[in-house]
């Protein structure tokens, strides 16, 4: 079932008009659940058409379709862009599309698309982005030069495009480019790369013929020195778009708007609105084109940041409710003792703040050269404009912007050239500004205060240059740089670096934060039902570090933290034998942790067991490489990698070592249980919008991608809901975690107006134990619907159990009770005790019976 937007609900006027400013327009639809599926070459749009029926009986209203635009040459992502005019060809093209939507429709559900706005495919060959081509034949002079973010004042004159094996002087003197006349016009061919060339210039000799085009032809390594159009973090293959431009927006959306006017499409997930020039701006012009749209955006949200009120969208993708959800079911008595195992094992520090600034240093200092250099030109040629600003160097320049961009702590500020900046965002500007300051020398300090100033906006040198374009662009440019060094410094590096617990180290998350209580995410809970009532929630995602039940599975150490190190020791004594010298502390216990996330319990298809070699040695050379400590994806040290895969292939040989692992996740299997049903029902049924990611009404324990994009198996799926439905209990696991999820959005799509609806509200119930958490989901302040889990079951068993421990249930109407549907168990209000009501399940979720 869908909702559309009405009246606001009960409270005070200020707190009503927040709720309908986050809230789609009149009329437009509002997903009650939304299911993410991964569309490709592998999963088409007749095979999304195939799951319908089954979306439909697990309980989603919305099936949420990764992009559905063209994308390069075999992407399985489909984030590579290179045709906004049409739909996949790979996935179906139109007539699939069509029939999905039909199929979908007859199933009463809907769809929403993940949008990529900020960047497009530079691919190979490049003539499959047409805009990009013509960029390339008649540079400034294409209609499709203010689509890209490109510098033309380089000394070249020409977009630069690294993708020479050896230099340029090597590749000509080998003959390996190719001037090909034979089609319609002629093209300059390297191996797989082929290039237009610029009318007029097909007679020349070879290296004036290359000279001649408004493209240069560099090798790879130039890149991040010398490149001269923004990218997507640090990918030289996704060039970045100017949506800034109303006609690049209008003619890269067209076909995505008409697909909401039309209602084919309900919805739409922004892909990184960080890179964007001014994502306020671009969110009101798509909520003026659709008419208010459900629309929510990939924001990650670094400690207290809150998304900013003013921006008209639904709400985030959901990384901030994973982060509370998950953090729920983390024992914070673990903390102590697994920094101290950590350290112990890998030598490293305690401190994971030095870890990120020691990160986003090399990521500055290296992969995003360019992206600072591009910031030091701006600087200097404003001083340089203004006399009263000269006698800073462009040396002081790159120090200054370094340490701040080592400093900023999230990924971007909000300052809008031409506007006052907001005071949160001067505030975290002026942060970061201290911060730097204590690791710049005293004469740097002067130039620290002008750049400060100019980054806000604020009139500095001469009176009334602020307006300039140079200024304006310094302001911009700054904040679409503070994205990339985050995630490729913090997420990409610092991440695989550090990690007493890799489970938290999310993306999204806080590695250094140590468990979430009851009254945090019941306090995160009533923020988002006054401000962002239908906002996304997730558990994981298609860029998720590892799938949610890898994570509660690895979290449920910090509950056990002698017996992990314990164990710890066994293991690394017991596969002494496969351990080379090369192989470090680090990574060894990344690999144990990860080993042990990744065990499949038993079930009634099997005794479970490891992951496979093939999965376990690509998430490791990705680990290692993106770590770069020893080794880098562009400096690999293939002696370290091989030591490391030959450490994991000897471990998945040793059925003794394996033994000894496949008994401690049998012991803590338990503990693990009770954190996969609780962190997916309080997820299913918390504030929000709630995605299940494709597969994950079982258990899931992919690890990064495309690890997780590995295929689904729909058939067994649907076999055991039928099952279900049939009346048969839960026989394992997979069972229950499927019983939780379709009863949970099932209990949504029945009560709308308890979860998404306008007068939706959220009240936390008092319990006597910490070792549960509960709350009500009510309408017009009516209790519909109670979650009850439990947290920390380690603790709580050495504590006694739930003993008398109760839980205040809400009142029901007319002599009613509470239903739990997950087992069919009567409550009645008031004081209930825990133990029977978590008597068969470690969770129940509570509906009236009148």
């Amino acid at each position: 079932m869908t909702t559309t937007d009405a009246a606001p609900g009960t409270g005070d006027v200020e707190d009503g008009a927040r709720r309908r400013a986050h809230r789609p327009g009149p009329g437009r639809p509002v997903p009650t659940s939304t299911y993410r599926l991964q569309v490709q070459p592998a999963f088409t749009y007749d095979d999304a058409a195939a799951v319908a029926g089954y979306l439909a009986r697990l309980g989603v209203t919305h099936a949420y379709l990764s992009p559905v635009l063209q994308a390069a040459p075999g992407s399985e992502h489909g984030y590579d862009v290179v045709d906004h005019s049409r739909l996949s060809d790979e996935a179906g093209g139109r007539p699939a599309f069509e029939r999905m939507l039909a199929a979908l429709r007859a199933e009463g559900l809907s769809a929403v698309a993940d949008v990529v706005p900020n960047h497009m495919a530079v691919p190979t060959p490049a003539s499959a982005n047409t805009a990009l081509w013509s960029v390339l034949r008649d540079g400034p002079f294409s209609p499709y030069v203010a689509w890209f973010d490109v510098d033309w004042t380089t000394d070249d004159h020409a977009l630069l495009m690294p993708v020479l094996g050896s230099r340029i002087g090597q590749v000509l003197a080998a003959g390996e480019l190719e001037l090909d006349t034979s089609g319609d016009e002629p093209l300059l061919r390297y191996f797989d790369h082929v290039f237009p060339v610029r009318p007029g210039s097909e007679s020349l000799p070879m290296d004036r013929l290359v000279e001649a085009q408004w493209y240069r032809l560099a090798h790879w390594r130039v890149a991040d020195e010398e490149l001269n159009y923004r990218r997507f973090f640090d990918v030289d293959t996704l060039a970045a778009v100017r949506v800034e431009d109303e006609q690049v927006f209008d003619a890269s959306h067209a076909l995505l708007l008409d697909l909401l006017r039309d209602g084919e499409l309900d919805g739409l997930r922004i892909d990184h609105p960080d890179g964007l020039a001014d994502p306020r701006e671009y969110l009101r012009r798509l909520a003026d084109r659709t008419g208010g749209a459900w629309v929510v955006v990939e924001k990650i949200l670094e400690g207290a940041e809150q998304l900013p009120d003013d921006w008209p969208c639904a709400g985030t993708t959901g990384y901030d409710a994973l982060l509370r959800v998950g953090g729920l079911f983390v024992d914070p008595a673990g903390e102590a003792p697994l920094t101290a195992l950590f350290t112990q094992l890998t030598g490293d520090p305690a401190d994971f703040a030095g870890v990120v600034e020691q990160a986003k240093r090399e990521v500055v200092a290296d992969n995003l050269y360019t992206e600072v250099h591009r910031l030091v030109d701006l600087l200097a040629g404003i001083t340089h404009a203004d006399v009263l600003l000269r006698d800073h160097t462009r040396r002081a320049f790159t120090e200054v912007v370094t340490e701040l961009l080592v400093a900023f702590d999230r990924y971007r500020a909000y300052v809008v050239p031409g506007e006052d900046a907001p005071a949160e965002a001067v505030h975290v500007l002026d942060e970061a500004v201290e911060h730097a300051r204590g690791r710049l020398a005293p004469e740097r300090h002067e130039t620290l205060d002008l750049v400060r100033d100019l980054l806000l906006g604020r009139e500095a040198g001469s009176a009334g240059r602020t307006a300039e374009a140079e200024r304006a662009e310094l302001v911009v440019r700054f904040q679409q740089t503070c994205g990339p060094v985050m995630a490729k410094g913090v997420e990409d590096t610092a991440f695989y670096r550090w990690f007493r617990l890799s489970s938290l180290n999310e993306v999204g998350g806080a590695p250094e934060r140590f468990g979430v209580s009851p009254e945090e995410f019941h306090a995160f809970c009533a923020g988002l039902v006054t401000s962002w009532p239908t906002t996304m929630t997730t558990l994981s995602t298609h860029d998720t570090k590892r799938a949610e039940d890898a994570r509660v599975q690895l979290s449920v150490v910090a509950g056990v933290p002698a017996a992990w190190a314990e164990a710890l020791t066994l293991w690394r004594a017991a596969a002494a034998a496969h351990r080379s010298p090369l192989l470090d502390g680090p990574t060894e216990l990344l690999l144990w942790q990860t080993l042990v996330a990744t065990w499949t319990p038993a079930g009634v298809e099997g005794p479970g067991g490891p992951i496979t070699e093939e999965r376990l040695l690509a998430y490791l050379e990705k680990a290692v490489k993106e770590a770069k400590r020893h080794t880098t994806w562009t400096a690999p040290d293939a002696d370290y990698e091989e030591a490391v895969a030959a450490f994991a292939r000897g471990v998945l040989g040793d059925e003794a070592v394996l033994a000894q692992v496949g008994d401690f996740v049998r012991a803590t299997a338990p503990a693990a249980r009770t954190a996969v049903l609780g962190q997916k029902l309080v997820q299913l049924t918390m504030p929000g919008v709630p995605d299940v990611y494709q597969g994950t009404e079982l258990g899931e324990r992919s690890l990064v991608d495309p690890d997780n994009r590995r295929a689904v198996d729909y058939d067994r799926r649907s076999t055991l809901l039928d099952r279900l439905d049939g009346g048969a209990r839960p026989r394992d696991l997979d069972e229950e975690k499927l019983l939780v999820t379709s009863r949970a959005l099932r209990a949504r799509r029945d009560l709308v107006g308890a979860f998404t609806g306008p007068d939706a509200g959220y009240a936390p119930l008092p319990t006597s134990s910490g070792s549960a958490v509960a709350f009500a989901r009510t309408e017009a302040g009516r209790a519909r619907a109670v979650t009850v889990a439990t947290r920390l079951p380690d603790a709580l068993a050495r504590f006694g159990g739930w003993g008398d421990h109760v839980l205040t249930l809400p009142d029901v109407d007319d002599g009613g009770t509470w239903v739990d549907v997950l087992t069919g168990r009567e409550h009645a209000a008031g004081a209930a005790r825990l133990a029977d009501l978590l008597a068969d399940l470690p969770v129940a979720l509570l509906l009236e019976r009148s």
